[in-house]
């Protein structure tokens, strides 16, 4: 097909909208070219251009004005004048601090984590802010660089983390554990051989000590790595540490979650959220004083939400966060972060304290 394109109009190839092509729209772009480099002068130019107009204006205004009217009109015209020259003068300070404006925004939306924000460029900014725009922008874009390179290096470290805990986790049952059970095994056969009942209750005694032993190794496996959020899944590994906490301590911990609901999450999901119902039962039990704490996990459209609540003391956020920096909120809110979720705490003191976490099943 061929497409004939007259003298002074722009095709639609050269980069504008397809309805020029069919409608005929003027190409403006030398107009606009000229408009925005007026518009980019400095607002010293623009000031003095402005008083300039208006004093050539009244300045003809008088001249064409008759002599026997020029003295009262004079006071008129030099009043106008003056009034237009400070209106335009408003208008254009207003104007010229709109770009500033827009410059704090993008530094508040930065600042409260939204890194995606970028300084929108101004018509009416004159060179110097255009260029500070730019500049920001250009830093924001080196942040954000930083930034998503720091977030994989931080997931690759989190995922060697966790094969390493896996790794160990798996030596202590199979390996620690396997041993400590055989060795228990040899006490209790050794007991049932011995004839003196001195030495029958001292092997008693050690196989007592094994099994305690190894019911400990057996805990610090799963502690470091539970196998049943590998071998059933999220659900039942979070059944499990409420199983575990409820049974080592005074705190009486509920699960609250359909069984299917973590079906087609990722293995880092599941992870994360694992590791934030860990921490958070984990705090409540050393700090909250607590007697219940309720574990929820729902479906939330394409999120998991995991929801930790206490009635315990609770705490204010930002004293624990500059008094206790080690307590685990820091490393909650990056594991999560790492999967694309976010996680918010609602605490005060007096009044218990809810965790939720919202992972997308996909990050």
């Amino acid at each position: 097909m061929t497409v004939i394109v007259k003298k002074g109009w722009e095709p639609a190839s050269t980069g504008g909208p397809v309805l020029r092509r069919a409608v005929g729209v003027p190409n403006t772009a030398p107009r606009a070219g000229w408009l925005r480099r007026v518009l980019g002068v400095s607002l010293l130019a623009k000031l003095v251009g402005a008083n300039v107009l208006v004093a050539l204006a009244a300045a003809v205004a008088l001249l064409t004005t008759p002599d026997a009217l020029r003295g009262a009109r004079g006071v008129e015209i030099l009043a106008v004048a003056l009034g237009l020259a400070l209106l335009l003068n408003g208008m254009l300070v207003v104007l010229a601090l709109r770009p500033v404006r827009e410059i704090e925004a993008v530094a508040a939306r930065v600042w409260r984590g939204d890194f995606g924000a970028r300084v929108v460029p101004s018509p009416v900014a004159d060179a110097e802010l255009a260029r500070l725009g730019c500049t920001l922008n250009l830093l924001l874009d080196g942040l954000a660089s930083d930034r998503d390179r720091l977030r994989a290096a931080a997931a690759q470290t989190m995922r060697a983390q966790d094969a390493e805990r896996s790794r160990i986790a798996r030596e202590l049952h199979d390996s620690v554990a396997q041993s400590i059970a055989a060795l228990a095994y040899q006490l209790t056969a050794a007991a049932r051989d011995a004839t003196d009942p001195a030495t029958t209750a001292r092997l008693a005694e050690l196989r007592a000590f094994a099994g305690t032993v190894l019911e400990e190794v057996r805990a610090l496996s799963h502690t470091v790595h539970p196998r049943v959020l590998d071998d059933l899944g999220l659900v039942p590994g979070l059944q499990w540490l409420a199983r575990t906490m409820s049974e080592r301590s005074d705190l009486q911990v509920t699960v609250t979650a359909a069984p299917d609901v973590a079906d087609g999450a990722s293995p880092e999901v599941m992870a994360a959220l694992y590791r934030v119902a860990q921490e958070s039962l984990r705090n409540v039990e050393r700090h909250a004083h607590a007697r219940t704490a309720d574990v929820r996990l729902a479906r939330d459209h394409a999120a998991l939400v995991l929801e930790v609540r206490d009635d315990g003391d609770g705490f204010s956020l930002a004293d624990a966060e500059a008094r206790r920096p080690g307590m685990g909120l820091f490393a909650m809110r990056e594991r999560v972060d790492l999967v694309n979720g976010r996680v918010h705490i609602d605490a005060a003191p007096g009044r218990g304290t809810r965790i939720r976490a919202s992972v997308p099943i996909a990050p």
